[in-house]
């Protein structure tokens, strides 16, 4: 029956913790928690105050000790008071929180608070001169007619602080959540997502940080990507190609003219060739030029320009041709066939808000959220590290796309910057040894972006980060997730 009974609780705490509800210091939930266990241990155990334990121990309460078995109330409260508590003078034992371990959880039954979890290690001494012991625990706290009252504890992975010391000088930052929470601090970053692939699949979310003051970030918090959106629509186009209903090497203005560029013959040369290697001789964007009006800046499919107006250019004219938004033809091949549900080109009803990171600058002022009504094909797509993860997997594993297709898309179509190549909306980085790695980012106002693929050990990392201080951290997680092939691409960055 105890081995029934604790496995569903850690089936509870571990369904809690991967959903990603812990509060933050500031919530009073917080520490309305961090009091209760200021009466049970430095009011109570530190002072063998017995009375305080059984004030404060729910009727049904649990203990379950990975060196001494298990305990209800009644054999819990007479070994303290028998054991340790009959020798506390000489003994003189002591237990320390460490209050920056502590995570609390909520617990609630629809709308209403009824628990919390609360995580965390603690010290013991049994004299101020003694080594202390460090262990684990978990506790559930449960209201009881309005009275906070401890209905379980868990207490594990004792052993002596100064192998535990060992331990945490032995494992590296990106290993020990607690170390990049703070981390993150230090470099003004409100939300940290990171994705990691190994063997061709989607092996971690990591989302760290705050939504907004007390309000943790869920594991499904949604971004604005930015620029990474530009691969998503690549890959529209690209299947659409595969299918034989368009073709890469077929002149859009058939479909779609913009009306600056009209008198203009050279707006017959442009393809989606051309515009998925950023070769279309356009602008970033017209609104970054005075006049404010799109136009060439050379002739299309004579050098390398990277442009967001060209991914425009090609989603206004797919729109036409097909009689589709953008959207609709992401969600039929993209979207719900590999199960991206939080993945939008816009900003509505559908899109769960209360997920939405803001963006902020690197003074720690927000953002005003971009709420687009129409898709943008080179910009401000709204997903996850989950669904956007899921879409590497896919490009990983052939993107759906014929051979020819797929191989014209990770082929070198146009030198670009620092001795790299544009594919078809991917940039690609030539490591030596036949090694490569395709990788793309996003910049915008409180947006930083990136993500970087290994093709053939089918490895990747993705990063998303809401601030103008994101990229602080890039090089410090490619060189961990990615190794010496990570330490290859920062070398052509920073060279």
């Amino acid at each position: 029956m105890a081995k029934k009974s604790i496995t569903t609780l850690l089936l509870l705490i571990v369904c809690c913790t991967n959903s990603m509800s812990q509060i933050t210091k500031t919530n009073p939930l917080y520490k309305t928690i961090l009091i209760q266990d200021s009466l049970l241990f430095s009011v109570g155990f530190n002072t063998c105050d017995i009375t305080q334990f059984d004030n404060l121990l729910s009727d049904r309460f649990k203990f379950y000790h990975d060196k001494d078995g298990t305990s209800d109330k009644a054999k819990f409260l007479n070994d303290l008071k028998n054991g340790l508590c009959s020798y506390l003078s000489r003994k003189q034992v002591k237990r320390i929180l460490i209050k920056e371990s502590t995570e609390i959880f909520p617990l609630y039954d629809n709308d209403t608070l009824y628990g919390a979890i609360q995580n965390g290690s603690h010290l013991f001494y049994e004299s101020p001169e003694s080594e202390p012991g460090i262990a684990k625990f978990s506790h559930v706290w449960h209201l009881e007619n309005g009275r906070w009252k401890l209905s379980t504890s868990l207490s594990f992975d004792h052993q002596p602080y100064s192998d535990y010391q060992q331990q945490q000088k032995d494992t590296p930052t990106f290993d020990d959540d607690t170390a990049i929470k703070k981390w993150i601090r230090e470099n003004k970053i409100p939300i940290l997502g990171i994705g990691i692939i190994e063997n061709g699949t989607l092996q971690q979310v990591k989302v760290f940080g705050e939504l907004s003051k007390g309000v943790a970030a869920p594991y499904n918090t949604i971004f604005n990507v930015a620029s990474l959106t530009k691969p998503v629509t690549t890959l529209v186009a690209l299947k659409l190609i595969s299918s034989g209903s368009l073709g890469l090497d077929e002149p859009l203005y058939n479909y779609w003219t913009d009306p600056d560029t009209a008198s203009d013959p050279r707006n017959k040369k442009l393809t989606t060739r051309l515009i998925l290697s950023h070769q279309t001789g356009f602008p970033n964007w017209r609104w970054m030029k005075e006049d404010k009006k799109l136009s060439f800046e050379f002739d299309p499919g004579t050098k390398y320009q990277y442009s967001g107006e060209g991914m425009e250019y090609l989603r206004k004219a797919l729109e036409k041709k097909y009689k589709k938004s953008l959207q609709q033809l992401a969600d039929e091949l993209i979207f719900k066939p590999a199960k991206m549900t939080d993945t939008r080109y816009i900003l509505d009803k559908v899109t769960d808000t209360l997920r939405v990171a803001a963006g902020y600058d690197k003074d720690g002022n927000r953002y005003e959220t971009i709420k687009n009504n129409t898709p943008n094909g080179a910009d401000d797509l709204m997903t996850t590290i989950e669904d956007y993860g899921n879409f590497l997997v896919h490009l990983i594993n052939g993107g759906g796309l014929t051979k020819e297709v797929y191989q014209e898309m990770i082929s070198k179509q146009v030198p670009s910057t620092r001795g790299k190549h544009f594919g078809l909306g991917i940039e690609l980085y030539d490591l030596g040894s036949g090694e490569t790695a395709w990788s793309h980012g996003g910049s915008d106002s409180g947006v930083r972006t990136l993500f970087i693929i290994l093709p053939k050990l089918k490895r990747g990392l993705l990063i998303f980060t809401n601030s103008d201080t994101g990229t602080n951290v890039y090089e410090k997680l490619i060189e961990h997730y990615l190794g010496d092939s990570g330490k290859k691409i920062i070398a052509i960055e920073t060279d």
